[in-house]
């Protein structure tokens, strides 16, 4: 048995390099698609939803949704949207 080795070209390693990177972010696009589909189906229709969510930038941003009136609020302060979920239950 003959074991051959030889060393990458810089443009081998690059492409490599980008093939990975390109699988990686399809494979977390994947999951979160998922992850969100698997809530969405056990969720209670008519239950508060809160979701965490990251724009195109990578800032992170809360949205939250009740069914039940139909409103919806985001913000980039989980603050924020926790005093709009009290005050959306105080009236």
């Amino acid at each position: 048995m003959r074991n051959e080795f030889r060393c990458l070209q810089p443009e081998e390693i690059e492409i490599t390099s980008r093939t990975s990177k390109i699988l990686t972010s399809v494979g977390q696009a994947l999951h979160g698609f998922w992850q969100n589909a698997i809530q969405t189906l056990l969720a209670d229709p008519e239950e508060l939803q809160v979701i965490q969510k990251v724009d195109r930038q990578g800032n992170i941003y809360w949205q939250a949704y009740d069914p039940v009136t139909g409103k919806s609020f985001s913000s980039g302060s989980e603050v924020d949207v926790s005093m709009w979920i009290e005050q959306l239950y105080r009236h």
